[in-house]
């Protein structure tokens, strides 16, 4: 190296280290705590704690869980909360769940030690379901009150919930009711002490009416004293119920103060499958389907199709503008052509061709044949043909890579603009299929790379996770009870009734065996108002229940519910009216295409991989919080609004915009070994009261302790990934420096 670059090198060494010092100076001078971005639960074994580790897996929040049942658990004591690192006071855990407010015997050091730990760090606590009693800032439910069913309830958010937590919400918080004949829910109303004790305040975040009473009771509210902060939880509830669901995100945004690892988006994604082929009809004479080949039939009755047509184009058109929606359409274009070649040609094509930019385009091969074993469609159902020695005899791979290559090409032969790494085979076929065909055909994989596929549908009541096929991943879809070959509804409602009632109602027989099945219906439903008054309603419940589960995954229909009595639209209908009552504008729904899943769920499984190892974590200094994780692992991460991405010269955007805050995936940038995030001073938590008091008792590991079990979360959400083209870099520290200065020797 020459004298001048060497020189040039250590002036600008000189120059960045006398900007670092005086960060670090200041650093001293403060001394701020430091706060590690994990969850204390303490369980119970109840549902309602179950419930709250439920958000936090399917969010991606780390938690620490310590079960009171289990003799060999660990002492919750200063050692386990806190510690010191580097000589820095640390708070092991940035918030405490316990099943109730008192959940240890009266007078028990450990929920001494969880007091103090919570009044020296700020931390919050949330008690997962209490009765309303004094201890808790409220009154006895009899006092006025009331204690019982809350089914079919329908609380109030108030103008303090919406203005925090829940602020995502409209402020309509309705309680289900889906059997009369069973206490779905229940729970304590009861109204704030009139007068709290000295400091003390009790703010009202979701409330009901009191039965008998112009009064409101409270079901969740804030209770603050002797620098304590509670949730206070008065109803019971589990991690399927809508009441919960709803107020799940606000539960972990108000204990985390709104910064946490993880974060929660509504999803909805509809595909409709079979597009321009015809989908066979059900029979409701002979309880089949004639023309599948895996149908048995009471004689022969005769084959009937349904498809849709250019009204049904142009009505599909105008739903999706009047609810900022875009239908997945899977199509298969040797229906197209095959009609062409019957009547010399296709309106459907002309209409689709028209409206194609309305609609995302996926690969759901040329014409759906099925790509798994050979069929033998002469025993019912279907079995596997095997070959001379007895071994499988399986569909090929040069006939599965032609039945994608060749609706890919047909594609763009018609103009239709489609992601060719996207497909969902005809019956999600070529996977295995129970019983029947219990492992992937063989040539599936092979025929996947060379048609350069790397998302593949699969049904996600027999598969619920992504796994690999191959250099491919799948896309784990929920099917829905609409089903294909049921164009009009008395066609849904008979099918629908064959399948869920008994033998002695004229059913399959299904419900006869398996009586516990969630569908079986005490009696056939009429045929004439059943869709509306049952199985559209109750569809649209299930649905729902997907979109606010934190789930991106896609939900199928087919074609042919779009055309003759359009029996999806009802459905959906039901569910975005609901949404747009329950959600403020400020969380819309989250609509992707199968590859940006399909890529989620894949980021999803390595951040839940890396929290589960131990190898990803993250802390709060004040207003700056750092994250590390394994290269290549992008981290989750939630902030309030004003969070920027410290950057080496700078700052840069971080995540998008949901829900009232920030939040997305974040990855180290040059010369970083970790993620930096600056909060502004608004999103930036108070310091406790008690911050000046005595520095807590080092503890010989500032990680999780030995004895607790550890929980993170399974494949499955998705949210804004910082864009590629905004620069990520790192806070411009001595060791960033030296690094720098390296690579310019």
């Amino acid at each position: 190296m020459g004298r001048r670059t060497r020189w040039a090198a250590a002036f600008i060494a000189a120059g960045l280290l006398a900007a670092v010092a005086p960060a670090a100076a200041a650093h001293a001078a403060t001394a701020a705590q430091r706060i590690d971005l994990r969850v204390l639960v303490v369980d119970d074994g109840g549902p309602a704690t179950a419930a709250i580790m439920n958000e936090m897996d399917i969010s991606g929040t780390p938690y620490t869980v310590v079960k009171l049942s289990d003799a060999n658990r660990p002492t919750i004591d200063a050692a386990f909360l806190s510690g010191t690192v580097n000589g820095q006071a640390e708070g092991k855990f940035q918030a405490v769940v316990l099943p109730n407010n008192a959940p240890f015997a009266a007078g028990s050091a450990e929920m001494a030690a969880l007091t103090g730990y919570e009044q020296t760090f700020g931390v919050r606590q949330v008690d997962a379901y209490t009765y309303a009693q004094p201890a808790v800032g409220l009154n006895y439910a009899a006092n006025p009150g009331y204690i019982g069913s809350l089914d079919g309830t329908t609380g109030t958010v108030t103008a303090a919930g919406l203005a925090g937590a829940f602020k995502y919400l409209k402020g309509t918080l309705p309680f289900e009711d889906n059997d009369p004949n069973v206490t779905e829910s229940y729970g304590y109303l009861a109204t704030p002490l009139a007068t709290q004790a000295a400091g003390a305040s009790f703010t009202p975040l979701a409330t009901a009416p009191i039965p008998g009473s112009s009064s409101a009771g409270v079901l969740a509210g804030e209770y603050d004293h002797s620098g304590v902060s509670e949730l206070v939880l008065t109803f019971a509830y589990n991690q399927y119920q809508q009441q919960y669901r709803l107020l799940a995100r606000g539960i972990v945004d108000w204990m985390t103060q709104g910064i946490h690892l993880g974060y929660d988006r509504n999803y909805y994604e509809q595909h409709i499958d079979d597009v321009f082929l015809p989908d066979d009809r059900w029979s409701s004479t002979a309880k089949c389907t004639p023309g599948d080949a895996a149908s048995a039939c009471s004689g022969t009755p005769a084959e009937s199709t349904i498809r849709m047509t250019a009204a049904d184009v142009t009505y599909a058109q105008q739903w999706e503008q009047a609810h900022n929606f875009t239908f997945d359409f899977l199509f298969n274009g040797g229906g197209s052509d095959e009609q062409t070649a019957a009547t010399g040609s296709d309106p459907l094509l002309t209409a689709l061709t028209s409206a194609k930019s309305s609609f995302r385009w996926v690969n759901h091969t040329y014409d759906h044949p099925f790509l798994g074993c050979v069929q033998n469609t002469a025993t019912v159902p279907w079995s596997c043909t095997t070959n001379a020695d007895g071994s499988t005899a399986w569909v090929s791979r040069a006939t599965i890579q032609t039945a994608i290559t060749q609706n890919q090409q047909w594609a763009a032969n018609h103009g239709f603009s489609t992601d060719n790494t996207e497909l969902v085979t005809g019956e999600h076929s070529g996977l295995a299929t129970l019983p029947q065909q219990p492992v992937d055909n063989p040539n599936l994989a092979p025929a996947l790379a060379a048609a350069g596929v790397k998302w593949t549908g699969s049904d996600h009541s027999r598969e619920a996770n992504q796994r690999a096929v191959g250099s491919a991943l799948t896309v784990p879809r929920y099917p829905m009870n609409v089903y294909y070959n049921a164009g009009h509804t008395n066609d849904e409602v008979n099918e629908y009734n064959w399948l869920y009632t008994s033998t002695a109602q004229g059913g399959s027989g299904l419900c006869t065996a398996n009586p516990a099945t969630s569908t079986c219906l005490p009696a056939p439903l009429d045929e004439s108002t059943g869709y509306g008054s049952y199985v559209a309603p109750l569809e649209a419940r299930i649905d729902l229940g997907h979109i606010i589960d934190n789930s991106p995954l896609p939900t199928y229909a087919h074609q042919s519910n779009l055309a003759e009595d359009r029996i999806l639209y009802p459905v959906l209908n039901q569910i975005f009216d609901s949404y747009a009552n329950l959600f403020a504008a400020n969380a819309p729904i989250v609509n992707l295409r199968e590859s940006a899943i399909g890529a989620e769920l894949k980021q999803r499984t390595a951040w839940q991989a890396a929290v589960t190892a131990g190898t990803a974590s993250g802390y709060r200094v004040g207003s700056t919080v750092t994250v590390t994780a394994p290269s290549g692992v992008a981290a989750q991460v939630t902030a309030p609004t004003g969070t920027v991405q410290q950057q080496f010269l700078g700052t840069s955007a971080f995540g998008s915009a949901y829900a009232g805050e920030l939040s997305g995936w974040a990855s180290p940038g040059l010369l970083q070994s970790g993620v930096t995030l600056k909060l502004n001073a608004a999103g930036t938590p108070a310091a406790p009261a008690a911050a000046a008091a005595a520095a807590p008792t080092p503890s010989a590991s500032p990680s999780a302790s030995a004895g607790a079990t550890s929980s993170t979360p399974p494949t499955g959400s998705t949210a804004p990934v910082v864009p590629d083209g905004v620069k990520k870099a790192v806070p411009l520290t001595v060791d960033g420096v030296a690094k720098l200065v390296g690579a310019l020797l």
